[in-house]
């Protein structure tokens, strides 16, 4: 009687012996074109530098092609790069919307418009030390603030406070040359007519696209042909049908969570109001006094590192000025690329900003942009190479 088991191995050897003997590929042409399309990082050269006032300035980049960027990644308008920085002993990311259009990274360029804060850690380097020549190195584009139209309204209302106006010059250009197709009224708001920055541009392409209506309302001057005071519910109702319309937020915390108070009434299907926050994530309130800082033990594989953090600034801001490399990029608690375990202590995430998975908030995991230590800590941070992606 024949073994079963030797039966089954000599069909396995037969199919085996009759196998084609040619190796297989090693270079799949899908795997270029994800490279091309999600890099995990870009080296840009500065290749003009526009001056908007005293406080804003446009970047303009290139691949920087002598660093390995042979091309710049093509991206959805409304998205954003995450630029990295050696800042003395700290090494940070910001998140900056690209203001360019997609049809524009076709033809390897990009933009970014950057408002200066006087007393922030980052753009008063930018604004001294970036320069036509300078090379910096990003992710590829990141973020959701783009339109879908399998899940979102024909009809978009973008709310913007200052800087927060590019990922809708982006928008508004991809309506003008034909790569989006929807409505898209935008409500952008500033405190004076005559500081409204990129007022020009995005008026000059709302004039070539039916499909672009702009209202600038103005919170400190009552000004002819402007809408005055803030982005109400009944400024949004006269502009939009807001229960058949997308709204797209992107602007200063106060202008996000004053949008959200006003339409809550209105009892949205979920998606249908979206917010870029920037990096900015709002200070959580608390009825338990904290101290004002704390200590937070980092465990890194089989290292250990002492830190002290502020109560009121999150756990990423405290790792990066003890020089710890933490992946980064939104900084807003979304793509979830500084995700960390929480060994022993107490952490609060603003409800707004928590976007863990369910498990992740089960078993101690948090977004180390989006949490604030409310006591000494004790953390578990993945093991992470990022040492040669700043530039």
């Amino acid at each position: 009687m024949t073994n079963p088991l030797t039966t089954l191995l000599n069909e396995r050897q037969a199919h085996f012996e009759a196998g084609a003997t040619t190796p297989l590929p090693t270079h799949y042409p899908v795997n270029d074109l994800a490279a091309q399309l999600h890099p995990e990082t870009q080296y840009l050269r500065i290749t003009n530098v526009v001056d908007h006032g005293a406080d804003a300035k446009s970047f303009y980049f290139a691949p920087a092609t002598d660093m390995g960027t042979q091309h710049l990644a093509y991206f959805k308008a409304g998205q954003y790069l995450s630029v990295r920085f050696n800042i003395g002993q700290s090494q940070v990311t910001r998140a900056y919307a690209l203001r360019s259009t997609p049809k524009d990274a076709l033809d390897d360029c990009y933009i970014l418009t950057i408002k200066l804060v006087p007393k922030g850690f980052v753009t008063p380097y930018i604004f001294a030390h970036w320069q036509v020549g300078t090379v910096i190195a990003s992710s590829g584009p990141l973020g959701q603030l783009t339109y879908n139209q399998f899940r979102d309204q024909p009809h978009v209302l973008g709310i913007a406070g200052g800087s927060g106006i590019t990922p809708f010059l982006a928008l508004a250009g991809a309506l003008v040359d034909g790569t989006e197709n929807f409505d898209l009224t935008i409500l952008y708001g500033s405190r004076r007519h005559d500081n409204i920055l990129l007022g020009d541009e995005l008026t000059a392409l709302a004039d070539q696209s039916p499909h672009i209506k702009v209202v600038n309302v103005l919170s400190d001057e009552d000004y002819p042909g402007y809408e005055h005071g803030f982005i109400t519910r009944d400024l949004m109702q006269q502009y939009a049908d807001l229960q058949h319309t997308s709204i797209f937020v992107c602007g200063p915390n106060a202008l996000n969570a004053y949008v959200t108070e006003q339409v809550a009434p209105l009892h949205l299907p979920g998606g249908r109001l979206r917010e870029e926050l920037s990096g900015q994530v709002p200070v959580p309130e608390t009825d338990v006094k904290i101290p004002a800082t704390v200590t937070i033990t980092v465990q890194i594989q089989d290292t250990q590192q002492t830190v002290t953090a502020n109560t009121r600034e999150p756990l990423l801001v405290a790792l990066e000025r003890a020089g710890i490399v933490v992946p980064a990029a939104c900084r807003s608690g979304e793509c979830g690329w500084c995700r960390a375990r929480v060994i022993s202590g107490q952490v609060n995430t603003p409800r707004t900003v928590d976007h863990r998975r369910a498990a992740d908030r089960k078993f101690g995991y948090i977004h180390l942009c989006a949490a604030f230590p409310e006591s000494d800590m004790t953390i578990e941070v993945p093991v992470h190479d990022l040492a040669d992606q700043f530039g």
